[in-house]
């Protein structure tokens, strides 16, 4: 097997190892699930207020 080879084996052994890691892991949340909604409950009414807020832009023109 070639150095190349080698090296292309290694680095998939590694994503395997990680990908198996981070399986474990996927469970824990860094905050409940109810602050995620919020954020993104926020998130969007700030779009729609920067939207709303530009909505006469077209008309000036």
């Amino acid at each position: 097997m070639t150095d190349e080879h080698q090296q292309e084996d290694d680095v998939h052994a590694t994503l395997i190892a990680a990908a198996g890691t981070a399986a474990e892991h996927s469970d824990a949340l860094p905050f409940p699930p109810v602050v995620f909604g919020v954020g993104a409950f926020v998130g969007l009414l700030a779009m729609l207020l920067v939207t709303y807020a530009f909505r006469s832009v077209g008309t000036r023109h």
